[in-house]
C-alpha cells in the first residue's frame, strides 16, 4: 500500500514536470496553425512530420554522398556539361558572326542569277542633268493686251481666237460717248488751227496763235490716248466720218490671238482685257526649282525642254530672287525659239539643266548605295572573286542619276549592279536563329 502511494507520487511529479514543455509546444502550434490542439496531439503531429521528413531523404543522402565521392569539387556532370556547351557555343557564335556579318561570298550561279556587276571606282568630271517641272508661257515682253481706255460698248469683232494678225490690223470696234466728245473737239480745233497757221503768228497775234495750237494738240492727244491712230485722225480732219463715238482698236504688234473674252453689244469698263496678242516666235519657259537647292544658273545656261514628244533647247534669261509664296519654289525663266509654232502657252514641260563638275569626283549610281545595319550608307567592295564586304561612305551632291561619295579610295572595285542582293546575303549570314 505504501509502495503504491510512492509510485503514484513519482508519476505525479513526472507529469507536472512534463506539462510545461507540452504547454510551450501547444502555444507554438496555436501561433502557426491558428487552431487549438492539445499537448498530446501536437506531440503526435510532430512525430508524424519528423518521420515523413526523414524517410524520403534517406535515398537522397546516399545519392548525394555518391556524387560527392565522384565529384570532389561539388559540381554535377550536367552542370559541367552545360558550362562546356555554353562556352563552346559562345566561341562558335563569335567566330561565325565575325566571318559572315562583314562579308558575303557568292557562287558563280548566284552572281549570274542576281546579275552582279563590278566596276572600278575612278575620279572623273561628270556631265549631269538636273530636272525641274516647267510651264510654257507667252513672252510678256512682246505680248500685247488690247483693252478700251474709256467705258465703251462693243459693236463688232474683227478677229477670233487663234487668228494670226499683223501690226495695224483691226481687232474690235467700239462706241463711247467720251470718244464722241473728243472727236467733236478735234473737228473744231483742227480747222481753227489750220486757219491760224496759214495767217501766221504776226497776223493773228501771239495769244490766239498759241491758244489755237494748244487746243488742237490737246484734242489730238486725247484721241490718241483712247486708241485712235493717225489714219483715224486724218478721217476726222477731212470731215469724212459717219458717226461720232465709234472707234476701232488695232493690233500693235504681229502675233496670235490668245484670248478674246468678250461679246458684241457688251459694255466694258476702261482697262477690261478684250484680246491678248502674243508673238509665239519666242516663248518663255518658267522652271520651278526647290528653294533649298543652291544651283548656279547664270544667264545663258543651256537646258533641254521637253513638251510631249518635242524636245527643244532653251537658255536661261532671268532668275527670280524671291520664292513663290504658293508653291514655295524658285522660278527660273528661259527663252525658247518657236518659229514653227509647235509650242503653245499653257503647256507643261520638263526642263533639264545641263552641268559639268569643275573637278574630278567619285560618283556612283544610286543603286550601288545601300544602308548598313547602323543606318549609314555603304558600297560593296570586291575582296576577291565572288567575295564582297561593305565600306561606309559619305554622300555628296546629287549629279543627276549619279551620287558623289567620299570616304573611300579610288581604284577599288565595287558592286555597281546587284548591291541589294549582296546586302541581303550579308544580312542572312548575320541572322542568329538562337537570338544570342
Amino acid at each position: 500500500m505504501n509502495m503504491n502511494k510512492i509510485l503514484i507520487a513519482i508519476l505525479g511529479a513526472g507529469i507536472i514536470t512534463v506539462n510545461p514543455a507540452h504547454a510551450e509546444i501547444t502555444s507554438g502550434s496555436k501561433h502557426v496553425h491558428d487552431k487549438t490542439t492539445s499537448a498530446s496531439e501536437v506531440h503526435e503531429q510532430e512525430e508524424g512530420t519528423s518521420h515523413q521528413e526523414h524517410e524520403p531523404n534517406a535515398g537522397d543522402e546516399d545519392a548525394s554522398h555518391a556524387n560527392k565521392e565522384n565529384h570532389p569539387n561539388g559540381s554535377s556532370d550536367s552542370e559541367g556539361h552545360d558550362d562546356e556547351h555554353s562556352e563552346g557555343d559562345g566561341k562558335e557564335d563569335e567566330r561565325g558572326h565575325g566571318e559572315t556579318a562583314n562579308s558575303a561570298s557568292l557562287s558563280t550561279s548566284q552572281m549570274t542569277l542576281a546579275d552582279i556587276q563590278v566596276g572600278t571606282l575612278t575620279a572623273k568630271k561628270v556631265n549631269f542633268e538636273f530636272y525641274a517641272p516647267g510651264e510654257i508661257l507667252s513672252n510678256g515682253y512682246t505680248s500685247y493686251q488690247v483693252s478700251p481706255r474709256v467705258p465703251s460698248v462693243v459693236l463688232r469683232r474683227h478677229v477670233a481666237l487663234g487668228d494670226h494678225v499683223k501690226q495695224g490690223q483691226p481687232l474690235v470696234t467700239l462706241f463711247s460717248e467720251s470718244v464722241a466728245q473728243a472727236q467733236a473737239d478735234y473737228r473744231t480745233a483742227w480747222p481753227e488751227w489750220q486757219r491760224v497757221r496759214e495767217l501766221g503768228r504776226k497776223t493773228v497775234g501771239e495769244q490766239r496763235y498759241i491758244r489755237a495750237k494748244a487746243s488742237w494738240e490737246a484734242a489730238r492727244a486725247t484721241l490718241q490716248a483712247y486708241g485712235l491712230i493717225e489714219s483715224d485722225l486724218k478721217s476726222l480732219a477731212s470731215q469724212d466720218i459717219k458717226a461720232l463715238g465709234q472707234y476701232t482698236l488695232r493690233a500693235e504688234t504681229d502675233g496670235s490671238v490668245l484670248s478674246d473674252d468678250f461679246e458684241q453689244g457688251q459694255r466694258v469698263e476702261s482697262g477690261t482685257p478684250l484680246i491678248k496678242l502674243a508673238n509665239e516666235k519666242q516663248l518663255w519657259v518658267e522652271a520651278h526649282l526647290p528653294a533649298d537647292r543652291s544651283l548656279s544658273l547664270p544667264v545663258g545656261t543651256l537646258a533641254d525642254i521637253v513638251a510631249g514628244d518635242l524636245r527643244v533647247q532653251g537658255k536661261v534669261s532671268q532668275e527670280a530672287h524671291t520664292i513663290d509664296p504658293v508653291t514655295r519654289t524658285r522660278t527660273v525663266r528661259l527663252l525658247v525659239n518657236n518659229r514653227e509654232h509647235k509650242l503653245h502657252p499653257g503647256q507643261f514641260a520638263e526642263v533639264f539643266f545641263r552641268f559639268r563638275t569643275e573637278k574630278p569626283v567619285l560618283a556612283v549610281q544610286e543603286s550601288a548605295l545601300m544602308r548598313n545595319p547602323d543606318g549609314d550608307w555603304a558600297v560593296y567592295v570586291e575582296v576577291s572573286s565572288g567575295k564582297y564586304r561593305p565600306v561606309e561612305v559619305e554622300l555628296g551632291r546629287a549629279l543627276g542619276a549619279l551620287r558623289e561619295i567620299t570616304g573611300i579610295e579610288p581604284g577599288v572595285r565595287i558592286v555597281t549592279n546587284g548591291a541589294f542582293f549582296v546586302a541581303s546575303q550579308i544580312a542572312k549570314g548575320g541572322f542568329d536563329p538562337h537570338n544570342h
